[in-house]
């Protein structure tokens, strides 16, 4: 049973920094696709940015490029987001999502509707 938990959020000024983290359930492996999506509202949700849990180039979202880094520490089964120079855009709700990489297309973790989601943790920048 896959169990993802987000934890981190709050307010910061714009310009700052937050890190968001989610912790994963063991039964998260290496052959997962790891990301962060996130939904404004009245917006659509967005993926921000992806991972392969056994590691390979991360995907970025062109609105958070250069500015976010996710992370995976595998010791911690715990997945990062870094956010720096945040923007008023930025505040959402962000959640940390898994999904076995067979079900990706052609294994890559690029985002798409990942089965597994956490509940989400509010990111507020102003």
């Amino acid at each position: 049973h896959v169990q993802l938990v987000e934890s981190g959020g709050g307010s910061v000024q714009a310009g700052g920094s937050l890190t968001i983290s989610c912790s994963t359930s063991g039964s998260v492996g290496s052959n997962y696709c790891l990301g962060w999506f996130r939904q404004a509202p009245g917006k659509e949700r967005e993926g921000v940015a992806s991972i392969y849990a056994a590691g390979n180039s991360p995907y970025y979202a062109d609105s958070v490029k250069g500015r976010f880094a996710i992370s995976l520490d595998k010791g911690k089964n715990t997945l990062y987001l870094q956010m720096r120079s945040l923007e008023p855009e930025d505040t959402a709700v962000y959640h940390c999502a898994a999904d076995p990489v067979e079900h990706a297309t052609m294994g890559r973790c690029e985002p798409y509707d990942y089965q597994y989601w956490g509940q989400g943790t509010q990111v507020t920048v102003s």
